[in-house]
């Protein structure tokens, strides 16, 4: 074996056990939330279950808190969280937000409007209703980032 052929694979492993690592580490994640939602409470469960790890921020003046950190009101949902960076708004699947993560995109952060059926911590009677979370960036645009429910 070449020594070009050999620093390629070191490297490569070398990269498979730093995203293990990263993988398996707990990301610190700020939520602020309304005294009052429970669902959020359901949401906060989901995200720690997949390796997040909660500051949970109690505020009764979550308007200030999404105008704060730049989330549109047409995308606003019941809680709002903060994670290297990013912002988080609503009900967002953590694989979701893991791969906005690893993309490192320049996006301020992503949203599931609204509160959707069936999405995390909305797991209510069963229901799962088909639903989108975008992204969005400081000027308020927003794109599909993923699609869940039935019509993906």
């Amino acid at each position: 074996m070449n020594a070009s052929k050999l620093i390629v694979l070191l490297l490569a492993a070398l990269s498979q056990n730093l995203s293990a690592e990263e993988a398996g580490k707990a990301l610190e994640m700020t939520v602020y939330r309304s005294p009052t939602c429970g669902c959020c409470g359901k949401w906060l469960e989901h995200a720690k279950q997949n390796g997040f790890k909660i500051n949970d921020v109690i505020s009764e003046d979550m308007e200030t808190i999404k105008a704060r950190f730049g989330v549109p009101e047409k995308l606003a949902s019941c809680h709002t969280a903060v994670v290297d960076g990013h912002v988080i708004e609503g009900h967002v699947p953590a694989a979701d937000i893991r791969k906005l993560l690893q993309s490192k995109s320049n996006v301020t952060g992503i949203a599931a409007p609204g509160m959707p059926m069936g999405s995390p911590g909305m797991e209510m009677g069963g229901q799962q209703d088909a639903y989108k979370v975008v992204s969005f960036d400081k000027e308020g645009k927003y794109e599909v980032f993923a699609e869940h429910g039935s019509n993906q």
